[in-house]
């Protein structure tokens, strides 16, 4: 077994100069950095006081959850002679919150719209879809239910695509 170890540093950007003396006195917003990367700049949801402009966690959420799934798809379809030539993901996430503001998401569903060549198996590559679960470290580690709405393309070599 390998052990893979991650580090990174959430740095608090939000005191607008009395720190948390009330919930509507100070920013939501932070840093969310590693060594070597460019900063995320981080804040709530809108809905929790949060700055639109900055990515939240519950986004970032759903994007590791897809771009996870997207990394071991494209692995797979390599292992199994699928050639993907164009590979696009819209996920969303429902997320439902208690009346003590605790929440939860409820499910995510990802949209990839895959490009596969001519000569690629369009079953085979649509059935991959459903094997990633068993690969995917962050869809091994969490318990939210993430779904499947799969448009497959083919590419006919020529630059035009059919469904």
């Amino acid at each position: 077994m390998t052990t893979h170890r991650y580090e990174i540093a959430i740095t608090w950007t939000g005191n607008t100069g009395t720190g948390t003396s009330s919930l509507r006195a100070y920013s939501r917003d932070h840093e969310v950095t590693a060594d070597g990367l460019s900063p995320i700049a981080g804040s709530s949801d809108p809905a929790f006081r949060g700055d639109p402009s900055r990515w939240n966690p519950e986004q970032l959420y759903i994007a590791s959850i897809a771009q996870c799934h997207m990394l071991w798809y494209l692995a797979l379809a390599a292992n199994a002679g699928v050639v993907v030539t164009a590979y696009r993901d819209r996920p969303t996430g429902v997320m439902i919150e208690e009346p003590s503001g605790a929440g939860q998401f409820q499910s995510v569903t990802l949209h990839p719209t895959v490009t596969i060549s001519a000569a690629s198996d369009p079953v085979v590559a649509a059935e991959l879809h459903d094997r990633v679960g068993d690969y995917c470290f962050i869809a091994r580690s969490i318990n939210t239910p993430i779904h499947h709405e799969v448009t497959m393309r083919v590419d006919d070599g020529a630059g035009a695509t059919s469904e």
